[in-house]
């Protein structure tokens, strides 16, 4: 048996952050990342839409790229002290987890960051608030999923907090909030959701639902990722990836995903790669040592006229290197002594994060520690 989790109400196409003005509550705190929302407008419409339903807002701000518990500290005091009914995540993907995350704070204010990151933790939320997720980037897929990430900066490690509890009430998947995305945060996050419908599609406990969602997704991807990075005006394809991300996130929410993911937790919260980038250099070898135990990825290749594994791997490989992101994590620029140092600590790290748990074929540390090195060195494994 298995269940199927999504936000009660999603509202998607372009134009659709209006239904803002659907909201019932009282007062509201906006949740944003740096200016880019005050900048393109997006805040003082989403402010407009509130006030027509007569709800206050207040603004917590500053949320920094791979957000930081001190940050959600800060935030969670900031929402106490409003008192709000309704928090919303505006913005990119770094502004929607850390406002999940500060939600955790405004209603349970002694929880601890090391019990939080154990699956499935989260006590019982919406006691003093419902959440809303109205993303500007085309990434995580945060606001459909129970999925937030956040950073410890001290130990340099990503922690994902895992549970349903966070998936938000209502998801709004407006295109128009990303046009205003630089290239290379396109094709980063574009990539990321590329990797989130191809572990969904192949995880150990993947079902057909999830399936349809996360194969669907993976062939939208592929047919419109180059032309938003080439095109970012062009309205159509921008909602068209901005829905393949809330389908992968639909799908990865509900069966989770694999060591794609556990590994670039680690090396995100260590060495500040952003996650598509880090995402797209790991998969090709993340599929060519899944395939030893599953056939689907032959499936996903079906979507581009191919037949193999393999050609897969070199299909993600070329999609990558066409938007114009690196092919290593050496070309990166993680310098070699640095890398060699924390290795073990990386695998170690990476064999203990809960999405290892679903990934297809079962690593052991020698394994992950042997397709980290050959994704620094930008080299196909064969084992």
């Amino acid at each position: 048996m298995a269940k199927f989790i999504v936000p009660k109400e999603i509202h998607h196409g372009l134009g659709s952050l209006e239904r803002l003005k659907d909201l019932k509550g009282k007062k509201a705190v906006f949740v944003i990342g740096g200016n880019s929302v005050r900048k393109n407008g997006s805040l003082e419409c989403a402010q407009k839409f509130l006030a027509e339903a007569n709800i206050e807002s207040a603004v917590f701000g500053g949320v920094e790229a791979d957000p930081s518990i001190d940050t959600v500290y800060k935030g969670a005091a900031f929402i106490t002290e409003e008192q709000p009914d309704i928090i919303i995540g505006l913005g990119g993907c770094s502004a929607i987890d850390a406002a999940k995350a500060m939600w955790i704070y405004y209603e349970y204010p002694d929880s601890k960051l090391e019990d939080l990151v154990a699956p499935f933790a989260v006590k019982p939320l919406r006691n003093k608030a419902i959440f809303v997720a109205a993303p500007s980037t085309s990434g995580t897929g945060t606001e459909i999923t129970g999925l937030a990430v956040i950073t410890d900066r001290e130990k340099g490690t990503k922690y994902p907090i895992v549970s349903h509890e966070l998936t938000p009430d209502v998801a709004i998947i407006d295109g128009e909030l990303c046009v205003s995305m630089p290239t290379h945060v396109t094709a980063n996050t574009g990539l990321d959701v590329l990797s989130h419908g191809v572990e969904a599609y192949v995880s150990n406990i993947a079902d057909h639902y999830n399936d349809a969602l996360a194969k669907g997704a993976t062939d939208l991807v592929f047919k419109n990722l180059q032309t938003v990075v080439k095109e970012p005006n062009n309205l159509e394809a921008r909602q068209t990836m901005h829905d393949a991300s809330c389908m992968a996130g639909m799908a990865f929410t509900n069966v989770w995903l694999g060591i794609v993911h556990s590994m670039s937790h680690q090396i995100g919260g260590t060495f500040g790669i952003p996650h598509g980038c880090c995402n797209s250099i790991l998969m090709p070898n993340v599929i060519r040592f899944n395939s030893k135990v599953t056939d689907k990825y032959e499936d996903l290749a079906g979507l581009l006229g191919k037949s193999t594994a393999e050609d897969f791997a070199q299909e993600v490989s070329n999609l990558r290197e066409s938007v114009g992101v690196v092919g290593s994590l050496k070309e990166y620029g993680i310098d070699q002594k640095e890398w060699e140092a924390k290795l073990d600590t990386l695998t170690e790290n990476a064999m203990k994060d809960p999405c290892t748990l679903f990934n297809p074929r079962k690593p052991k540390f020698e394994e992950i520690k042997a397709i980290l090195q050959a994704c620094y060195d930008g080299e196909a494994i064969t084992f």
